[in-house]
C-alpha cells in the first residue's frame, strides 16, 4: 500500500479500503492518514511538543539517553549521518513525543518528525537528496536545525490532516502479498504499485529516521531482505516463468549472471503475488497495477510487459497495458545536484504502465 493513498481514496469514495504493507514507514503513515483525529487538539499538543524539545535539547539528560539508545552498529551510522548537535536535537524530539500517552496522536507526532529527516534536499541529516537515490555524505553541507524545522513540517501536516476524511477509518495490516490474510474470494478491488525490478530501495531512506523510533540498523537491513525486489539471493526458491520474462533474463544473463538472478527471483515473487492477488478476488473483479520501468546493465528489463504474461499465466484476463506519461514537476523525483540532470534513474522514470486485469 505505500503511503496508503489508495486506501484515503476508498475512504473518500465510501469504500471499505484495506491496505497491506511490511515496511514499518509505509505502516505508520497509512495509519495516521486513515485514523481520525481532531486537529484543534493536535495543534495545542504541538505547541506543548515543540516547547518540550527546545527545553529539553539543551539538559544533560539527552546525553545520557543518546548514549544508551543505540547498539553499536545503530550507533556508528548515527554518528556517521548526524552531527552531534543534530542528534542532540532530534533525541529532544523523541523524548517529548515518547512522553504521549495517546498512541494515535504520538503516532502522527512519529511521522512529523520522519518527515523531518527524510527530505528530497536540505534537511537535518548529513546526506544529499535523501528522499529517493543512495545516500551520500556532503561533508560540506550544513543541517537545519531539527526542531526547527520540526515546527515548519508540524504547520503543513496538520493543514492537510484537517483535509482528510473524518469517517470510521481502516486499519492498515502488517502482511505480505504474497500470503494476504483473507479468505479466497472476498475482494472486490485491488489497486497497487508494487516494487519492480532494480527499483528504488526505500529502506535505505527510511532507516533514517527508523532507527530514532527504536529499530536497529540490523533489524531493518533483515527486514529489507524480505521485501519483494530485493538482491538477497540465499534460499529463493526460482521458478520457471513465461517466454518473454525468460527471454529477457537469458538475455541479461549473458551480460551478468547475478542480476539475471535477481530479476528471476523477482518475477517469480511476482508470480506468488499474482497468485495471491487471484484467490481473494471475487470472479469478474479487476486488478489495477501501475509499474514503472527498469534498466539492467543497459537492458531494458520491460517490467509490464512481463508482469502483464505472468499475469496471464497465473489465470488472468489482461485487459490492456497503457503507459501514462510521468510530469518531473508533478512527482518526486531525485534531487538535481548542479546541472547534472541525466542520472540513470531520472531518465527511466519518465513514465509508468497500468496494468488492468479481470479474474474470469
Amino acid at each position: 500500500m505505500g503511503s496508503g493513498t489508495t486506501v484515503v481514496e476508498a475512504m473518500l469514495a465510501g469504500r471499505r479500503g484495506v491496505g497491506l504493507d511490511i515496511d514499518p514507514l509505509a505502516l505508520r503513515l497509512c495509519q495516521s492518514k486513515t485514523v481520525p483525529l481532531q486537529v484543534a487538539g493536535l495543534r495545542n499538543v504541538a505547541q506543548e511538543v515543540v516547547a518540550q524539545a527546545l527545553s529539553l535539547a539543551t539538559k544533560e539528560a539527552v546525553g545520557r539517553h543518546l548514549a544508551q539508545r543505540f547498539d553499536t552498529r545503530t550507533r556508528a551510522f548515527v554518528d556517521y549521518w548526524f552531527l552531534p548537535r543534530t542528534q542532540h536535537e532530534l533525541m529532544a524530539l523523541v523524548l517529548a513525543i515518547e512522553s504521549m500517552t495517546d498512541p494515535s496522536v504520538r503516532r502522527f507526532f512519529e511521522l512529523v518528525f520522519s518527515a523531518t529527516i527524510i527530505t528530497k534536499s536540505g534537511g537535518v541529516t548529513r546526506a544529499r537528496d535523501l528522499a529517493h537515490s543512495r545516500p551520500h555524505l556532503d561533508r560540506d553541507k550544513v543541517p537545519k536545525n531539527a526542531i526547527e524545522q520540526f515546527s515548519l513540517r508540524l504547520q503543513k501536516n496538520l493543514t492537510s490532516m484537517a483535509e482528510l476524511p473524518r469517517g470510521p477509518g481502516s486499519n492498515p495490516l502488517h502482511a505480505n502479498a504474497t500470503a494476504m490474510p483473507f479468505a479466497d474470494g472476498v475482494i472486490d478491488l485491488i489497486v497497487t504499485s508494487p516494487p519492480y525490478a532494480n527499483a528504488i530501495d526505500y529502506m535505505r531512506a527510511h532507516k533514517f529516521s527508523l532507527v530514532w523510533l527504536g529499530r536497529s540498523v540490523g533489524e531493518l537491513s533483515e527486514l529489507r531482505s524480505t521485501y519483494i525486489g530485493s538482491e538477497r539471493l540465499k534460499g529463493a526458491q526460482l521458478a520457471s516463468l513465461p517466454e518473454k520474462p525468460e527471454r529477457i533474463i537469458t538475455q541479461l544473463a549473458q551480460l551478468d549472471g547475478s542480476k539475471s538472478r535477481i530479476l528471476r527471483k523477482y518475477f517469480t515473487e511476482m508470480t506468488a503475488v499474482f497468485m495471491e492477488m487471484n484467490r481473494v478476488l471475487r470472479r469478474q473483479a479487476a486488478a489495477i497495477l501501475v509499474v514503472g520501468s527498469s534498466m539492467m546493465r543497459g537492458i531494458d528489463v520491460e517490467t509490464h510487459t512481463c508482469l502483464a504474461a505472468i499475469a496471464a499465466q497465473v489465470g488472468f484476463d489482461v485487459v490492456g497495458v497503457v503507459p501514462r506519461r510521468l510530469d518531473r514537476d508533478r512527482r518526486m523525483m531525485p534531487a538535481r545536484f548542479g546541472r547534472q540532470s541525466g542520472s540513470m534513474i531520472e531518465q527511466r522514470m519518465h513514465e509508468e504502465y497500468v496494468i488492468g486485469l479481470l479474474k474470469p
